[in-house]
């Protein structure tokens, strides 16, 4: 991580890490601002429905497919780690 990433980022990290078994990526690796679909961490659809039950489970924070905003809620480990400090249960 180019910047310092905060304890939540990084928590939000090793999560997205370990629930999408991603084997060649260490959480520290993965850019605060790089997109998480596409060119920069490579997730695909499947991914995000895998991620969001993650998120559900540890964090009680629901994401709905049908969400207008998923894109920006979606487009970075920091806005998605933004959005959960915002949603938690």
């Amino acid at each position: 991580m180019g910047e310092t990433a905060s304890a939540a980022e990084l928590e939000l990290a090793r999560l997205i890490v370990e629930s999408l078994n991603l084997e060649d990526v260490a959480a520290e690796d993965i850019e605060l601002e790089a997109p998480l679909f596409g060119d920069g961490l490579g997730l695909d659809s499947i991914d995000a429905l895998e991620l969001s039950l993650a998120i559900s489970t540890r964090y009680g924070v629901q994401l709905r497919s049908d969400d207008p905003d998923n894109a920006r809620t979606f487009a970075s480990l920091r806005s998605l780690a933004r959005y959960i400090e915002q949603h938690r249960s």
